[in-house]
């Protein structure tokens, strides 16, 4: 026996970093193991971090004391807030990074890390103790490290398979092998595997494109970060640059499209729907003559390009007629082509909303291996499965989780255990019910409070929260006792309805047709309180009379949420449900009635059947016949 952890994580992506980071800053001794010290934090896919919904879920990482933010923040060479032209709740940050900066900055972090040890080997098997709890990992040298709990991040190398053409290599990703051993171990287990796929594109030269014949896109000036903390960014900033596919390009796919692993029958699997390969784009959208590439720096210190949208797994000669065969990319020269990959994952529908298996006790997934696809998406389920496996460990009872009303890391995670994933899970900010209250902006005033309670939120954060937050309790109540009549406001050209009704500089803060000079000069005290509290203040005014409408939606929410369902209850036994519902739920398990409510095929009917069966009291195995109101 080598030694003895209270938290091991098996894998060092976005999903394990944030795993092992939380666990340890919970208290918990916790061991990161990975195939490769040197790849921990690595970027596999596209250098950015962030976007539309899934810089809602960075935001939310680093109101608990995650890592992605900050990360992002010291590397990043652009900074970009999309949807800057809607709405603050749909807007989302997302940076152009280095990747070499952002893997140094994630791995100098755990390095610095109370708590955390690190080891370099893989892990070929999970063993349970008598009552099937998570006992020990067992590594390649056949050592076994006891634990109390494990949290597997395995992303794309559970069985991982590279296809290139028709050429097929066993990898997780590029230069590193899979991980045949675990896929076993779940095997075992009971868990039922199912395949999905994703893809990169071409790495490309950045000596040999034309950029001077390209659309540039350049960054925000001045650049907003993503952490909370960050004060400054400091990384020299890049342009973006813009290109599109072209009929040509379109004619040599199609031509090729029988070379194509996806279109050759060679993969199973399923791939993200909403980041096709050029392939699927091509045959999908027929009717298109061009699709939009976009072309991102991967560092300051290499020429490496990242076409982003251009993934394909065709063979390395057809990639390079149709990388030539674009605009301003006709001399571009490949470094490496791009592949699809195709990797085992699990029904999330085994999990519990704290991210811990039902079959198996102080097991935790994250990432990939749920259904998942992107870094955000995988580093939140990591950080929340972290924070869950440290209190198994540590023997507490109460789980730390996340509600849809709460976070989008509570969407998403509802999402994965309540419904069937048949394709990769991302996140977007359509998928959010209440996301006039979940914007990026408030992240911290949402969740920090949560992660000192569970701690999983250090000293300095906390303080940091607090201060700010006593700032903006404080700049928003005096804004709310400033008031001024409709006379008083009409002779600073502020024109309001002539009813006898005071407005306070919140109200008027919040209306677009108001200038904010002129509310300044009734008010000159306003000019004190500093940009970014005045700017959520009046993003808070803007929303109010919807949040407040929004607010009894979520009450209606909450409440169904508290309705607990029996761990024994047998929905077979349920008279009135029909034979769809029963076997959703009975696939689902859900622990609760708004859980019950969000399972597809369960409808509004089959939820009032259950509510009115779980409060009679009836006992398992007795029928109920009990018909749903009209």
């Amino acid at each position: 026996m080598f030694d003895s952890f209270d938290v091991i994580v098996i894998g060092g992506g976005h999903a394990g970093c944030e795993a092992a980071a939380a666990s340890a800053r919970c208290g918990a001794k916790t061991l990161l193991i990975t195939h490769k010290i040197s790849t921990i934090g690595e970027m596999s896919c596209n250098p950015a971090i962030g976007g539309l919904g899934k810089g809602h879920l960075v935001r939310e990482i680093d109101a608990l004391d995650g890592l992605m933010a900050k990360a992002a923040d010291a590397s990043g060479i652009q900074f970009r807030v999309l949807n800057r032209s809607k709405g603050p709740a749909v807007q989302g940050p997302r940076v152009q990074a280095d990747r070499m900066l952002y893997k140094r900055s994630i791995q100098s972090m755990l390095l610095d890390q109370a708590n955390l040890s690190i080891r370099e080997t893989s892990v070929e098997d999970i063993s349970v103790d008598s009552v099937n709890r998570v006992s020990s990992v067992e590594i390649s040298s056949g050592e076994l490290i006891k634990c109390k709990s494990v949290v597997l991040t395995t992303g794309t190398f559970l069985r991982g398979m590279i296809h290139c053409g028709d050429v097929k290599t066993p990898a997780g990703r590029v230069g590193d092998a899979p991980a045949v051993g675990l896929a076993r171990t779940l095997e075992r287990m009971g868990f039922s595997l199912g395949r999905l796929k994703t893809g990169t594109p071409p790495r490309l030269d950045g000596k040999t494109i034309k950029w001077k014949n390209l659309e540039s896109q350049p960054g925000d000036n001045p650049p907003e970060p993503l952490s909370y903390l960050t004060k400054q960014i400091k990384c020299p900033q890049l342009p973006c640059y813009i290109t599109y596919t072209n009929a040509l390009t379109h004619d040599i796919i199609r031509e090729n499209l029988h070379m194509s692993s996806i279109y050759a029958g060679n993969i199973s699997g399923v791939g993200p729907r909403y980041c096709p390969s050029i392939e699927d784009k091509v045959v999908r959208f027929s009717d298109r003559d061009h699709h939009q590439i976009f072309l991102e720096p991967e560092g300051l210190s290499t020429d490496l390009v990242y076409p982003n949208g251009i993934s394909t797994s065709l063979p390395h000669e057809v990639q390079k007629k149709i990388v030539k065969g674009i605009y301003g990319l006709e001399n571009t020269e490949i470094i490496r082509p791009g592949y699809a990959i195709e990797y085992d994952h699990v029904d999330a529908r085994e999990l519990h909303h704290s991210m811990e298996t039902r079959r198996v006790s102080g097991l935790f997934l994250a990432g990939q291996i749920n259904g998942t696809t992107g870094y955000e998406e995988a580093a939140g389920q990591g950080l929340l499965a972290g924070v869950n496996a440290a209190h198994k460990a540590a023997g507490n009872q109460q789980d730390f989780i996340i509600d849809r009303a709460q976070g989008y890391l509570g969407v998403m995670v509802d999402d994965l255990v309540t419904r069937h994933i048949t394709e990769p899970y991302r996140m977007f900010t359509s998928r959010a019910e209440y996301r006039l209250r979940l914007r990026a902006d408030n992240a911290d005033t949402r969740l920090t409070a949560l992660g000192v309670e569970a701690g999983c939120v250090g000293e300095k954060r906390a303080t940091f929260f607090n201060k700010k937050n006593q700032r903006l309790i404080k700049a928003e109540r005096d804004l709310r006792d400033l008031k001024a009549s409709p006379n008083r406001l009409r002779n600073y050209g502020i024109l309001v309805n002539h009813d006898g009704i005071a407005r306070s500089a919140f109200e008027l803060l919040g209306n677009k047709d108001i200038n904010f000079l002129k509310i300044c000069k009734v008010w000159p005290e306003i000019k004190e309180v500093s940009r970014p509290v005045l700017e959520f203040v009046k993003t808070n005014s803007l929303y109010e009379s919807y949040i407040t409408r929004q607010d009894a939606d979520i009450r209606a929410y909450r409440k169904d949420e508290m309705l607990m369902l029996p761990s024994n209850l047998s929905f077979e036994s349920i008279g009135g449900l029909s034979s769809e519902a029963k076997q959703a739920l009975i696939s689902t398990k859900p622990r609760t009635l708004g859980h019950a409510s969000r399972v597809p095929g369960v409808t509004p009917a089959a939820v009032m059947i259950l509510m009115r069966y779980v409060k009679s009291g009836k006992t398992q195995g007795k029928k109920a016949s009990i018909v749903a109101a009209e």
